[in-house]
């Protein structure tokens, strides 16, 4: 592939012997000097792709920014400067620099001025270096997008134009993404000449050598099932995914409490907790990572036994993302995804993107799991008895016990007891699969009737009937009782009325996040009282909805990138079929509408106004 020596050299150390699909494409025009699109997953090794001809490329001599990639997130550009420093392993004087948020803005500066070829860095920093003049982009030869459709998402896009409006004429400009969207195709007809395509095609986008189960579930036994399936397979390190940042955070405390070793990684964490988070996971000291999609980008760590995903992505391409960060240099990995009754159509609808049949799986029982730690105790033993050399230390402990009342028999039970520390709780007779979630008949309609006065049952099913009415009528009054649809049925009308100040859609990291309206919706599975709507914030009404196939992310990418506002600070967001309810800060209310003006959401244009 007319690499130089010094490249292969750390190729080879990296433990590389062929190059990867993304990598034979991409690498040779690149090379030649082509502005090249790159449609490529996470793991399939298009890092080195761009990296390796970035650095060939390089002038040492010239002390100038000769390359900068920009990447979606402080994670991201991390791994992406740690795998060049690899690569440049041998190719002396080359300097490499990530910028990004949350790191020291005056040591980056220092970095700077003292001379850096290639900069690694997110948009919103770029933008700042550019602002104090200290970052020149004069003498840049080639610029690198990679996972821009995330960028655009994230609502980085005008950044990114900004950025690219201010590099020399003469340049290569690279982009890596994982899909080809309207957005992604204007920034590259508007910016790249005459682009070369290169495609790792879909057969290829889920690993082979990823072993892909699902388990139907109830929504209140994830966690059980979740910590049967780590004990049944034994994993010493793994991955587990939600949707919101909220669900993280109980998920990590249901494990801790539990015994496991967990930490949660989400967008709320500052920097320095980020990196805390990550080192101790990569060291080992914590087992389990719980992460949303957005914090997980960029996590690129080896031998991760297997990724569950607790809750089913709302993308599809989430999906590809998650189960690839097991199972990668061509080891085997696990994916589990657990599957709730809300949630299997959406799963159907993965398998038939990623083209894999996906196999169901049986939930191991209690007596499974006792049965696995008690042969898992018995190794141990075995391995202490023949690999110990002061076992006579304690010989006569056996004795002692005896003589305090203690049968051989006790004794053993209660060390094994003690070395498992496998308590039976309520999940341990039960059937948690869904198949035996299902409601009664009675006489007087098609489902039993429910206690109208309930307030600690869950009800998993929405559609029961009473006496009174096609559908049973629901206590307004009820505040302890999940309910899983937000469209039940009363009988004064077609669809159970909603308070119009009901918060039901919320983190940007795609999930719902539901206050309290009227009738008490709130999040799925938060069994807290509901909260009062924020004073503080501002309703607005976009005219774009589900039948567009919005999804949160969209509504705060467009707006945090346009108005110029932390994505964080935007609240609640309400998708319905037309249009979509969002709130924002009351002090930068007019300013979202004026900038949104005649502006566009997945290739739509909107209207945007105060909700009356």
């Amino acid at each position: 592939m007319d690499i130089s020596a010094e490249l292969l050299q750390a190729v080879t150390d990296m433990g590389f012997v062929s190059p990867s699909p993304i990598q034979a494409e991409a690498i040779p025009p690149i090379l030649a000097g082509r502005d090249v699109i790159g449609q490529a997953q996470t793991g399939t090794g298009k890092t080195a792709a761009f990296g390796i001809p970035a650095l060939e490329l390089v002038d040492v001599q010239d002390r100038s920014v000769q390359t900068l990639i920009l990447c979606p997130t402080r994670e991201l550009a991390l791994q992406v400067a740690d795998e060049i420093r690899k690569l440049a392993k041998y190719k002396r004087g080359v300097r490499i620099e990530a910028i990004y948020g949350g790191d020291s803005i005056e040591r980056q500066i220092r970095s700077l001025r003292s001379g850096v070829h290639v900069v690694i860095g997110t948009p919103g920093r770029v933008m700042d270096h550019m602002e104090r003049n200290t970052l020149k982009l004069d003498n840049v030869k080639m610029m690198i997008l990679d996972e821009a459709d995330e960028m655009l998402d994230m609502g980085f896009r005008e950044d990114i134009e900004s950025i690219l409006d201010e590099m020399p004429e003469e340049r290569q400009t690279i982009l890596f993404s994982a899909t080809m969207s309207k957005p992604i195709m204007q920034i590259t007809q508007k910016f790249q000449k005459d682009p070369v395509l290169v495609k790792v095609v879909k057969k290829e986008l889920t690993n082979t050598n990823i072993e892909q189960v699902y388990f139907e579930v109830k929504p209140k036994a994830k966690v059980e099932v979740m910590c049967r399936l780590i004990d049944m397979y034994d994993l010493k390190l793994l991955l587990v995914f939600c949707n919101t940042k909220r669900k993280v955070d109980e998920i990590v405390e249901d494990l801790q409490i539990r015994g496991y070793q967990a930490e949660g990684l989400h967008g709320d964490l500052r920097q320095a907790q980020r990196n805390n988070v990550m080192s101790k996971f990569r060291a080992g000291t914590t087992s389990i990572l719980v992460a949303t999609d957005v914090a997980a980008r960029g996590i690129d760590v080896d031998d991760v036994d297997a990724v569950i995903n607790f809750d089913i992505p709302l993308d599809e391409e989430y999906y590809v993302h998650r189960i690839g960060r097991t199972g990668r240099a061509g080891k085997s990995g696990r994916a589990f995804s657990l599957v709730g009754r809300d949630e299997k159509y959406r799963f159907r609808e993965i398998q038939s993107y990623t083209k894999v049949r996906v196999e169901k799986g049986v939930i191991p029982s209690f007596e499974d799991i006792v049965g696995v730690r008690k042969a898992r105790f018995i190794e141990q033993i075995r391995q202490t008895v023949q690999e110990s050399q002061d076992l006579n230390l304690y010989e006569d402990m056996l004795t002692q016990l005896h003589h305090a009342g203690f049968s051989t028999e006790q004794i053993v039970a209660a060390l094994v007891k003690r070395s498992m520390g496998l308590e039976k709780n309520e999940f341990a007779d039960q059937n948690l699969g869904l198949e035996d979630d299902r409601r009664g008949r009675s006489e007087g309609g098609r489902f039993g009737d429910r206690d109208r006065n309930d307030r600690g049952g869950r009800f998993d099913d929405r559609r029961g009937r009473s006496e009174g009415g096609r559908f049973g009528d629901r206590d307004r009054n009820d505040r302890g009782g999940r309910f899983d649809d937000r469209r039940g049925r009363s009988e004064g009308g077609r669809f159970g009325d909603r308070d119009r100040n009901d918060r039901s859609f919320g983190s940007r990291d795609g999930g719902r996040n539901d206050g309290p309206g009227r009738n008490g919706y709130f999040d799925r599975d938060d069994k807290r009282a509901p909260r009062e709507r924020d004073a503080n914030m501002t309703r607005l009404m976009v005219t774009i909805g589900r039948k567009d196939y919005v999804r949160p992310g969209d509504i705060v990418g467009a707006i945090a990138g346009e108005a110029n506002i932390p994505g964080n600070s935007i609240g609640s967001i309400d998708i319905f079929d037309k249009f979509t309810y969002v709130d924002v800060p009351k002090d930068v209310a007019n300013r979202v509408v004026d900038a949104m003006e005649g502006n566009t959401i997945k290739g739509r244009r909107v209207n945007i106004e105060l909700a009356r």
